[in-house]
């Protein structure tokens, strides 16, 4: 199967999910910032996941971007799923910015939004794994939790 996994990272929180992530689908698997994509190829895969940290309750700018960039229709029948990082609502302490996070969301939905108006088949629920805080460290046991949702992915 070819996957490929790309994301988009800060503080390297969401590269170690990703790294986790593509693990679990096996030791060849790229995984890969979209700078180093080349859209036009993607047509290619049978499987696209992609992830970025959540910021502003939407997908990272270069996340954005390399959506927008995939040419319309370009993943028709290629399986995708949606991953983000975040910080857990229950540990945000002010009451606006927790409101505005289950008012407005996180980053996984929306990315898997774009990949399927872009001809993908999402298999998955968007999935987020939690940060401390903005800069980390990731939650302890979200990068076995990653490489669990994937290979639920792929069962």
């Amino acid at each position: 199967m070819n996957v490929l996994v790309v994301y988009d990272s800060y503080f390297g929180n969401t590269e170690k999910i990703a790294q986790a992530i593509g693990s679990a689908f096996g030791d060849d698997v790229p995984v890969k910032r979209p700078d180093q994509i080349n859209v036009e190829e993607l047509s290619e895969l049978d499987f696209l996941i992609v992830g970025a940290p959540t910021r502003a309750f939407r997908p990272s700018d270069a996340i954005k971007a390399f959506l927008k960039d995939i040419p319309s229709n370009s993943l028709k029948g290629v399986k995708v799923a949606a991953f983000d990082t975040r910080i857990d609502p229950k540990d945000i302490g002010n009451p606006v910015l927790k409101f505005m996070a289950n008012t407005f969301g996180y980053a996984a939905k929306p990315i898997a939004n774009s990949l399927v108006k872009k001809g993908g088949i999402l298999v998955g629920e968007p999935m987020g794994f939690v940060v401390l805080d903005s800069e980390g460290p990731l939650r302890d046991g979200e990068t076995e939790r990653a490489q669990d949702w994937a290979k639920s992915l792929n069962s």
